[in-house]
């Protein structure tokens, strides 16, 4: 099994040809000077499979139809009633030419064209034609090409990640391998095609054995089959074969890649000399749909530039440029550990964009940054799984649960541990004899701890991975009607947080697993539980106001503006304490939005009516850091009124929406009344964006009431704003009250967001 098979079997198949075709001959009366025999397609490559088809083209010089007639059927019956699958045309070389013009199919197969008998200078001239037309004609050819790439995907799924891949069809397959090689043939760009050899060596053994243990034409490796192609091809098991058979199909699917991108950069290079490029972050710019690396970069200066440019392709559902990961692998930084804060985040906004994020993620693993940023991810890397429920590998399953779970953001308090935990929820899979949640929950402890988290957090993630199935299981195994039922859960998750996290993760899994896993009866019964569940618990409490520091206390007692700023590398921290007034909240996030100080987390609160206020923000690439004594002045003005920063606010925000991004959940605003306290609490859960403290803050005041502290936290790309608010008299607004705030609040939020 081979290439030297193939070959001989394609030469087999030559000389049955030629023996037909010499007696079609005599009992049609045509000439061997008026007709050519030519193989086309994978047997014009001489890679004849045993079940291919045998795609033949007979090319003459203006035949009778009679006589053609005649001919064809003399040849072909004889394969006919042996049950040989045959694939022909019957053209002149105009016709050809002409049908090759607009067919994608058939110039593809030209390009191939092997002669077998009859009128060779016919076969040669139909080569030139058809080498020709394709270098001169590719610019018309490669939207037709990425067309049948996308239907091809579309239909048959991506062999790298798929348990019953179509070893030809399937993204990544045998198919792409073609196309490449003949797009290489274009001389449009050059293409490493050494990068395929193995793979299409792979594919091909794959597609004989396969062939021959069932006997049929199909090229679709069904699990059934798997073991025993396996053991034919002397892989020790079917997930072996399966492993290999991902690693070969990322590796066409990146060198795919890498062609799209170079011609886009051949095609358009007057549009591309024409573009601007846009600085966008530190070290990162936008050049067309592309995030990619300032020139002249220190790469390997900076650790978190990886994942600060996934980050922001993805936001923007836009690529992340090749050239761009190919530099960051070659000049590699690795994270400090814990990761900083910032890489933190980056890791969560890149895997909270959805769709977006899976060929981002993709770009990053094919250059395999992934496993250098988190070693654990090289054991899941294509990893088959046998089962049923199950369609992708270990490793896409993850990714496309990290896909749903991104539009689950708005029912959790903490949207930074369901992603996260959605992307490693499986983590502890292909370890022989461990149960894949206790052992996933062995794995993610260290790893949290490596990504930055708290102990507590880690604690939450270990907690989410080890009971990812509970809610199902219980669910669907036990009486939820039944109080023991309820108290049995409550024993396992301990809290109302670690609770919606585990049912946000439960309907992301099920979702990214299909429907066999998950369906509306099973989506009810978990819901009822967690209704229940949440009932007997104590529900989740709002984060308490900050408790002051002896010298915030001392600042307090002079009732003067302060300011004080730190520079912590990635971002400032600032301390601001002001006499407390109506819209101080509103003018101080007024100036940072002007700033371009986007807000990554706030604690304020009112004491003896002066407000303390810590701030945590990152400084716009495109300005350059604020002074104290600039910024200092800034606020002051705002304070008094004489400073008109709205008109700014609303460009930046304008700029902001002319930007493309992922499409996102709408925000939730919900308001808190039952709990006792001296304020009322509105809570705002919506993706981040610049200046949405001020648009939240303003429209607060706007409405008449206070904010008399703030707990704000900007998790990955989401934002969960806590904000206790009262009356100008210093009280709880009512339920009405406090009901209405946040329904204007929704309302102001979704018209702009």
């Amino acid at each position: 099994m081979g290439t030297r098979e193939r070959r001989e079997r394609s030469d087999a198949s030559d000389r049955e040809l030629v023996d037909l075709f010499h007696d079609a001959l005599v009992a049609s009366g045509i000439t061997d000077r008026q007709i050519a025999l030519t193989a086309v397609g994978g047997f014009g490559r001489g890679e004849l499979s045993p079940g291919s088809d045998l795609d033949l083209l007979f090319i003459h010089n203006g035949i009778s139809e009679r006589n053609l007639s005649v001919f064809i059927k003399a040849m072909l019956n004889p394969l006919w009633s042996l049950g040989r699958q045959i694939d022909y045309s019957v053209r002149t070389r105009a016709e050809t030419k002409a049908v090759a013009r607009g067919d994608i199919k058939v110039i593809l197969g030209l390009l191939d064209i092997r002669h077998i008998a009859g009128n060779e200078d016919f076969t040669i001239t139909v080569a030139t034609d058809a080498n020709k037309q394709w270098r001169s004609r590719i610019r018309n050819y490669v939207p037709m090409l990425r067309e049948s790439v996308n239907q091809r995907s579309t239909a048959f799924g991506e062999l790298a990640f798929l348990l019953e891949p179509d070893i030809k069809e399937s993204r990544g397959g045998l198919r792409d391998i073609t196309l490449i090689r003949s797009l290489a043939k274009s001389e449009l760009i050059p293409i490493a095609l050494g990068r395929l050899a193995a793979s299409e060596a792979l594919f091909a053994n794959v597609r004989d054995e396969l062939h021959g243990v069932t006997g049929r034409t199909r090229d679709q490796l069904l699990l059934t089959e798997q073991d025993a192609v396996a053991a034919g091809m002397g892989f020790s098991d079917a997930d072996a074969l399966m492993l290999e058979l991902s690693k070969a199909a990322r590796a066409v699917d990146y060198v795919m890649a890498l062609t799209w991108y170079r011609i886009d950069q051949r095609v358009n290079r007057f549009a591309l000399r024409r573009a601007k490029r846009i600085p966008i972050a530190k070290g990162l710019e936008r050049f067309r749909n592309e995030i990619g690396i300032t020139a002249d970069y220190d790469i390997a200066a900076d650790s978190g530039l990886g994942l600060r440019a996934a980050a922001y392709a993805a936001q923007r559902g836009v690529r992340l440029s090749i050239e761009s990961t190919t530099n960051i692998a070659a000049n590699f930084a690795p994270l400090p550990t814990p990761w900083p804060r910032q890489s933190r985040e980056d890791l969560v906004a890149l895997i909270g964009a959805g769709e977006a994020m899976i060929d981002v993620f993709e770009a990053l693993d094919q250059e395999g940054l992934i496993e250098r940023w988190i070693p654990e991810w090289s054991h899941v890397r294509f990893l088959p799984q046998r089962n049923v429920l199950h369609h992708h590998t270990v490793d896409h399953h993850m990714l496309e649960t990290a896909v749903r779970a991104a539009t689950l953001t708005r029912e959790v308090h903490r949207p930074d541990l369901l992603l996260v935990g959605a992307l490693f929820h499986d983590i502890g899979k292909g370890y022989e004899g461990e149960d894949h949640s206790e052992f996933g929950a062995v794995l993610i402890r260290p790893l949290a701890k490596r990504l930055g988290f708290s102990d507590n957090d880690a604690d939450t993630l270990a907690a989410m991975v080890i009971h990812h199935l509970l809610l199902p299981s219980i669910a669907t195994r036990r009486d939820i009607d039944d109080p023991q039922t309820i108290e049995y859960v409550r024993g396992i998750v301990k809290s109302a947080e670690l609770l919606e996290l585990l049912h946000a993760l439960s309907i992301a899994d099920g979702e990214a697993t299909g429907r066999t896993a998950w369906s509306e009866w099973k989506a009810g019964l978990v819901e009822s539980l967690v209704e229940r569940t949440l009932a007997a618990m104590q529900g989740i409490t709002p984060p308490p106001q900050p408790e002051l520091t002896e010298m915030q206390i001392a600042k307090v007692a002079q009732k003067t503006l302060s300011l004080e700023i730190v520079d912590r590398g990635d971002v400032l921290e600032l301390e601001i304490v002001s006499p407390d007034r109506t819209g101080l909240l509103s003018a101080i996030t007024a100036v940072f939005t002007v700033s371009r100080l986007d807000v990554r987390s706030a604690k304020t609160r009112t004491v003896d009516s002066v407000a303390v206020m810590n701030w945590v923000v990152n400084v716009d690439v495109n300005v350059p850091i604020p002074s104290r004594d600039g910024l200092f002045e800034l606020i002051e003005r705002a304070l008094v009124g004489t400073e008109d920063l709205q008109v700014r606010i609303n460009e930046r925000i304008r700029s902001y929406y002319r930007r493309p991004g992922i499409l996102v959940p709408p925000p939730v605003v919900s308001a808190i009344t039952q709990i006792v306290t001296d304020s009322t609490i509105i809570e705002v859960r919506m993706h981040d964006r610049p200046a949405l403290l001020h648009t939240v803050a303003t429209a607060i005041s706007e409405f008449g009431v206070d904010i008399r502290g703030a707990i704000v936290s900007t998790l990955g790309a989401e934002a969960f704003d806590t904000l206790y608010v009262t009356d100008l008299n210093g009280a709880p607004l009512s339920t009405a009250q406090a009901e209405e705030l946040a329904r204007r609040l929704q309302i102001i939020l979704s018209d702009s967001d």
